[in-house]
């Protein structure tokens, strides 16, 4: 089932799998009768539009045809989702997650003490999301980098903050070209959420209007 989210500017976000693409184009044109193509924006006469963004890891492509061409091969991608408390890393050939390392940290939550004691555990926090930040891109060096060359593209997913401080990491200076720049929502990563994002990363998002 198709989850549609509101899109900032207008419109809404659909995201549809590699297999379904054909029947959701199939679709389209038979509730726009006479629709046309530009590129990869779909025009329909009564004024609605659908605009396709190809996932990560796919060369350019110029159009619908092209598009569909593409997802047929089988890309290997790269992944991190990462929150304070967790880090999930994985390669997917395809499908299929090939490499993968789950890690948990321990970052103390916020206290209700003001002050000298606040401050203390401000402090306190701060140095262990650094530590936390500095085991995740362990694991993202001992996953990622032995596969750096044959990845199409980086997927990263979670918060986002604390994505930035482990790519920070100058070992894992390789991986920014690689990075796309699309932020995958996940909940606290798990291997089961890292297993649900390898098929995220592949969904085409389509940006309608209305």
């Amino acid at each position: 089932m198709m989850v549609a989210k509101p899109a900032e500017g207008g419109g809404r976000w659909v995201e549809v799998q590699p297999r379904r693409l054909r029947r959701w184009l199939d679709g389209f044109y038979s509730r726009h009768d006479g629709a046309t193509e530009e590129g990869l924006k779909l025009l329909a006469a009564n004024g609605d539009t659908a605009l396709l963004l190809p996932p990560p890891g796919l060369p350019p492509v110029a159009d619908v045809d092209a598009l569909l061409a593409e997802l047929a091969v089988p890309r290997r991608l790269g992944l991190l989702l990462a929150r304070r408390n967790a880090v999930a890393v994985g390669v997917a050939d395809g499908d299929e997650l090939i490499s993968s390392k789950v890690d948990t940290f321990y970052v103390q939550g916020r206290t209700a003490a003001g002050g000298w004691s606040q401050q203390r555990y401000a402090r306190r926090r701060d140095n262990q999301a650094s530590a936390a930040a500095q085991d995740a891109a362990d694991v993202a060096a001992r996953i990622l980098l032995p596969y750096a060359d044959s990845l199409a593209a980086l997927v990263c997913g979670g918060d986002r903050a604390t994505v930035e401080s482990i790519l920070a990491d100058k070992r894992l200076e390789p991986l920014l070209p690689l990075r796309h720049d699309r932020l995958l929502e996940v909940p606290e990563p798990r291997h089961a959420v890292l297993v649900d994002a390898v098929a995220l990363a592949h969904n085409i998002r389509i940006h309608l209007v209305p």
